[in-house]
This record gives structure tokens, sequence and C-alpha cells, in this order.
């Protein structure tokens, strides 16, 4: 096969041209160098990209112990190893997890644990390393890289003894990275991830990574006094402990201090050279002063010109404080350096509409193509030339890039009907929605779409056949039933056939103001004003838009609580006067205007 000679990869051997002549070895022969395979294998070094003949160790490995391994064993170890001489790396892997479990070597599983680090195959990498740290528990890389791929899953508590053994031997454990996803913990293992952190910290009572681990606590449980005590004491250990000096400053600028940078601006300025204490410095800043946030970005851009995360970020703050020719200058930067194009044309593109120029503006927007922004800059496109009366044209350059971009045409087809919907052309919406369904048949979003169009228009015969598609497709699409539900109570007396579908969505989201709202309408369509209160007031509390509030005062309305009624409605103006179904509601109900007198807050629910 024509293998590379005297090859050591990892720690673990590659042999030249043996893979073509195995089955004329001698078996003594195979078994040694199998032998040599698992010695080397016993003190692992991580995997990386597999190196080329020409380099060689710098220092010889020690001698490999050799050791009896089972014969069904030698030629997977074999084939693994030139697999991975070939990048061939599921092949290898396959096998070193086979013969991981068979032999139950501590240097086979580490080095299983590398290879599948290395392929990012997270599952396999876990079951690799538990296996490297039972066979091998004084070894600190084992315990580390267990806790690490732990934290990971969200399983800190588990990872807990694992740092503290990588402590116990010698390492450093970086304790603070047990608080990842702390958020997601239930209220139990929360308290028990603590309790475990504060007996760690009496073992160790001058590690500045628990103290750190604490004070972020304190701040998370928002006991910001103790935090910055607990901080204090760490600063006497190191006083520059650079995520402790950003939580000093997060935690005083909540607590409203007058100069909560202090103490980093000190260590910048002992340390200018270091960009990452100055960076998250000036992102700080741009919460509390954009131009000393921007003074701090140019320092970093002056100390690496090429970086394009600098560059947008001082077009960002220079657009924000109001300077669009700066913002256009290092914009335009980004593109002679070829960094972040997508993001500096969308923003030279919103600068161009600023100034008035359209055209430009449509030029910089067809050439996005990151997804990130290219659903914004579309409906900038549209925005701009459906506005401005020339929805052909918007369709013409839509459908060019729904041509261009054939994986986006569903999105695009949405998004064109959505700007028309909202310019009040529904018949043009429906057309570009009936040509979208044209091509996706199934699609959701836009029989979906179609269906609020045609409501609009209505066809509500055209609307239930989609709605009713959607729901034989996706029989727990709650959006689709609740719809449909609705509709039919609202414009139709259907309210047998609305209620059933209204109350299938309220058993899949119970508490979904929107469904509830639902609820309470079709009860009360029904005469049941009682129990459409209990519904609607639960929804307006949850969610106290002009629509559930029309609702709501109606059915007080009709139950003969005008006063409460006339409540609900005032607060709901304040907020949207003009809102379409608050004032149709009025308006059918007689109420021509509201007696200034009465208090202009929404009562509570």
């Amino acid at each position: 096969m024509g293998f590379d000679d005297g090859l050591c990869h990892h720690k673990g051997c590659l042999f030249s041209d043996y893979f073509a002549v195995a089955h004329t070895m001698p078996r003594l022969l195979i078994l040694a160098l199998a032998s040599a395979l698992l010695g080397a294998c016993a003190s692992p070094t991580p995997i990386q990209e597999p190196v080329t003949a020409e380099v060689q160790p710098e220092v010889p490995a020690p001698e490999p112990v050799e050791r009896p391994i089972p014969d069904d064993s030698v030629y997977p170890l074999l084939v693994a190893e030139f697999a991975l001489r070939r990048r061939a790396y599921d092949v290898a892997l396959e096998n070193y997890r086979v013969q991981s479990r068979i032999l139950n070597d501590a240097g086979v599983s580490a080095h299983t644990t590398h290879l599948t680090q290395f392929m990012r195959r997270e599952d396999a990498a876990l079951e690799a390393s538990q296996q490297w740290v039972a066979l091998d528990p004084d070894n600190i890389e084992g315990q580390n890289t267990l806790a690490t791929l732990l934290v990971r899953q969200g399983r800190s508590l588990e990872a807990l003894p694992h740092l503290a053994a990588v402590q116990r031997l010698g390492g450093e454990a970086r304790f603070p990275a047990l608080l990842n996803g702390f958020e997601r913990l239930n209220t139990q293992q929360r308290a028990e991830l603590v309790q475990g952190i504060n007996m760690l910290a009496q073992e160790w009572p001058e590690n500045t990574q628990l103290m750190l681990t604490q004070a972020l606590l304190h701040a998370e449980f928002k006991q910001f006094p103790q935090a910055l005590k607990k901080l204090d004491s760490l600063f006497a250990l190191e006083p520059y402990q650079p995520q402790a000096i950003l939580l000093e400053a997060k935690v005083l600028i909540t607590q409203g201090a007058k100069r909560p940078f202090a103490r980093l601006e000190k260590a910048i300025k002992e340390n200018p050279e270091d960009q990452h204490l100055r960076l998250q410095y000036a992102r700080l800043l741009t919460a509390t002063d954009m131009p000393a946030a921007r003074a701090q970005f140019e320092i970093l851009s002056e100390q690496s010109p090429r970086d394009g995360d600098l560059l947008l970020s001082l077009s960002l703050i220079n657009r924000e404080i109001g300077d669009d020719q700066e913002a256009k200058a290092y914009l335009n930067q980004l593109l002679a350096l070829e960094q972040r194009v997508d993001e500096a044309h969308f923003y030279l593109g919103r600068i161009a509409e600023d100034e008035g120029d359209q055209q430009a503006a449509i030029a910089h927007y067809m050439q996005v193509e990151a997804e990130a922004e290219f659903l914004s800059a579309n409906n900038r496109i549209g925005k701009i030339l459906i506005g401005s009366g020339k929805a052909d044209q918007a369709h013409t350059l839509l459908e060019e890039q729904r041509m261009t971009y054939p994986e986006r045409a569903e999105q695009l087809f949405s998004l064109e009907a959505d700007l028309l919907v909202q310019e009040g052309d529904e018949k043009a919406a429906l057309a570009v929605l009936n040509e979208g369904l044209a091509q996706f048949p199934e699609s959701t979003s836009l029989l979906y779409a179609r269906s609020m169009a045609a409501e609009q228009l209505n066809d509500l015969a055209l609307m239930e056949r989609d709605l009713r598609l959607i729901i034989n497709n996706h029989p727990e699409n709650t959006t689709a039933l609740n719809a449909l539900g609705y509709t039919l109570a609202n414009r139709t007396q259907r309210y047998t056939e609305a209620y059933e579908l209204i109350s299938r969505a309220l058993a899949l989201q119970p508490n979904e103001p929107a469904i509830l709202d639902s609820m309470g309408w079709v009860l009360y369509r029904q005469g049941e004003y009682q129990q459409a209160l209990g519904y609607l007031t639960r929804a307006y509390a949850n969610f106290p838009d002009a629509e559930v509030a029309a609702h709501l005062g109606e059915v007080l309305w009709v139950s003969g609580d005008t006063e409460a009624a006339t409540l609900v409605w005032r607060g709901a103006l304040m907020k949207d006067p003009q809102h379409q179904v608050l004032r149709e509601t009025l308006q059918r109900l007689g109420v021509d205007s509201l007696d200034a007198s009465l208090p202009s807050k929404t009562p509570e629910p």
C-alpha cells in the first residue's frame, strides 16, 4: 500500500507496508507490534491532523511496556491505525470503540476519547472518557475531559466530583464551568450543586476558581453585597483575575455605583496589551457610554487592524452614535478585506436607505447571501419597492432571488405575501401564495398565510380548506386548530365545531393567551358568559392585548358590568387608540365615547 516508514502517530504506532503483508507475518511479530501499540497508547496526547512522514518526535518516546492481548484484537487495532493514516476516521473510531470495550486498557480508552473529540462525536467521547477514568482514575486529563463533557450536556452535578479529582491530583480545575446552564437546573439540582461547591470551598479556602464560582452564584441569586465581599477576598490573592474584575464591574453597574469600572480601568492601564480584557470593557461600555466604547474599540482596532469583528463593531457603534460617514468607512474596509461581507452590505444598504438612495440600498441588499441576514435584506427590498407602489418590480426581484436561492424560495414567498398584506393588498398576496403553493403544496407556512389572506378576503371556504389540510398533516398544530376554531366562532354559527377545535388546542397549550381568548370568545357566543369571563380574564392577565381587551370588555358590557368594561377598554385605547377590532367593538355596541372622568389605568383582572 506504500505507507511511509517509521511514523509514530500520537504515541500509537503506524506501520509501513505491514497492512498489505500482515497475513504473511510471523504471528509473534504481529503480537509484538500490537503490544507496542497498546503500550504506546498508555500515555496519549490529543488527536490532531495526522502528521506527515517528515515530522519526527523531538524526544524519543519511552520504551512501551509490552502486555499480552487477545489474538482477536490484533487485526482490528492494526486496521484502526492504518485507517487513521488514511484519514478514514469513522473506520478507525469504530474499531477503537469496540476494542476499548474488549481490552479494558486505559491507553486505548484515552486514544478513543481523543479521536471522538477530534471527530466531535460527544456521546461517543463521553462513553470513552468514562471508561478511561474508570481504568485510570489518577489521570488528570481523563478526569478533566470527562468533567468538561458532562458540563456540556448540562450534567454539572455529575461533573463536580471529577473537577474535584483534577484539583486533588494537582491540576487546575475550572470550577466556574459548573455554572454553565445553571438556569436550566431544577430547584433541587441547584441546591445540591451550591452545596457541593461550598463543601469544596471549605476544603480549598484559598482556591480563587472556587471563590469566583461562589461570587457568580451570589450574583445569580442577586446577593450583590455577598458577591462583592467574596470578590474582595479573591482580589487579595489574585488582584487582576480577569473574570473576577468583569464580574465586579457588572455587579457595580447593577447597583448603580459611581465608578463601576475603576478596577477594570486600572487593570487595563497596567496591561494595555490585554486585548481580551479591553474588549470586555468596551462591550460593557456599550450599555452606558457609547462614545467611550467607541474609543476602546478604536484602540483594539489599531492593535489588530485586520480584525473584521472589531471593524463591524466600530461601524455599528458609529451608526448608533449617528456618524454614518464613519460607519460607512469601516463597512467599506470590511468589503476591502473580504470579511463579514454580508453584514457590511446589509448595513451599507440601511445607510443608503436613510440617505434616500433606494437604488444603492437595493444594490447592497441584493449582494447579501448569508442566511442570518438574507431574509432581513430581502424584506428591506420588498418594503422599499412595495411601499413605493412598485409591487411588480418587487415581485420580479424576489422571483430572481427565488431562482438564485431555490432552498430559500419558500421563505421568500411567505415574505413577499406578508409585505403585500401589510400594504393592504390581500389579493396580490393571495396570488403570490398560490404561486408558492404550486411549488410547495405541503408547506405549512404558506398554507397558513393563504388561509389568513383568504379570511381577510371573506373566502372562508378556502381558509377552512387550508387550515384543515394543516391539521390533517399535523394534528397537534395548535396555531391552525386555534385559528380555525376562532374563525368559526367569530364568523359563523358553527359553535360546536369551533369549541371542539379550540379545546384540542387548549389541551396541548393550556396557558397560551391566544387560545384562552378563543375559548372565552366561543363560550360567549354560546351564551356561557361566566365561563367566558374566566378564560378571557386569564388571557388578558397574561397578554393585555387590545383585541383581548375588546373581547373581555364586550362580555363584561353585555353581562351588565359596564363600568368594568369601560375601564378595560380605556386602558387598551391608551396603548393602541386606533386598534381596528377594539374600535369596531365599541361602534357595534354603541359606545361612542368613554367618560374622561374614569380612571385611565387598566384594572387588575
